[in-house]
């Protein structure tokens, strides 16, 4: 476990970072900053909390806002069944509370050290994930109180925080090959279009991804899609 703490510390400093902007922003789009921490905690899946906090933000109410939150969270389904062999060996709870530490961070840091070392595995993945806990959870509690001070950074030009940092973690998802690009670019145009066209952008990011997914099948059983 002590490895696991370790070798996250480099990604939960970044992790602080966004966790502090993502708590001034819902700050000051009106949530407390207790509320804040304690989605941080309840949650603990950033992108899905800047969604739900913007949709709510802009009006469209608890039920739009924790449906376009869990929209942003389908990729656990995948994450999670990548570590069934990982956790088989543990006690149903101590597999319940794995899988809400689980994060983008501390999963794609075990997968990779588990490619290097067959030994790693439960252990590094709870102990990366409660450093990244604990990190998102206090940061954003810590931002949202530093927001309740600070002028309106969106009225200052700056509400476009949230925007950036999907088009950033979108250009880190971006395939490298050609021939992979496509389903990806399909699934971003057709978001946008969708949205364009008035669609609300929950149901434009759900209806977008599962035509990109839906296209990649399909390359993938032609042979074009490797």
């Amino acid at each position: 476990m002590t490895r696991g703490m370790l070798s996250i510390l480099p990604l939960a400093v970044g992790a602080a970072l966004y966790g502090l902007a993502f708590g001034v922003l819902a700050a000051q789009a009106g949530f407390p900053w207790w509320g804040v921490g304690l989605m941080g905690a309840g949650v603990h899946a950033g992108s899905s909390q800047i969604v739900a906090v913007d949709q709510f933000s802009t009006g469209s109410g608890l039920v739009g806002a924790v449906f376009a939150g869990a929209i942003m969270n389908l990729r656990y389904l995948g994450i999670t069944a990548s570590l069934a062999g990982i956790l088989a060996a543990l006690p149903l709870w101590q597999r319940l509370v794995a899988l809400h530490l689980t994060s983008d961070e501390n999963w794609a840091l075990t997968m990779s050290e588990r490619r290097k070392d067959s030994g790693v595995g439960a252990a590094f993945l709870l102990g990366a994930g409660s450093v990244m806990f604990v990190t998102w959870s206090v940061s954003t509690a810590v931002g949202a109180q530093i927001g309740t001070l600070l002028p309106d950074l969106d009225a200052a030009g700056l509400g476009f925080a949230f925007t950036a940092a999907f088009i950033a973690m979108a250009r880190s998802m971006a395939p490298r090959r050609i021939s992979a690009f496509l389903p990806w670019g399909v699934t971003f145009g057709l978001a946008i279009g969708l949205m364009s066209a008035g669609m609300s952008r929950a149901l434009a990011i759900l209806a977008a991804s599962l035509a990109g997914l839906a296209l990649a099948a399909l390359l993938r059983k032609s042979g074009r899609h490797a």
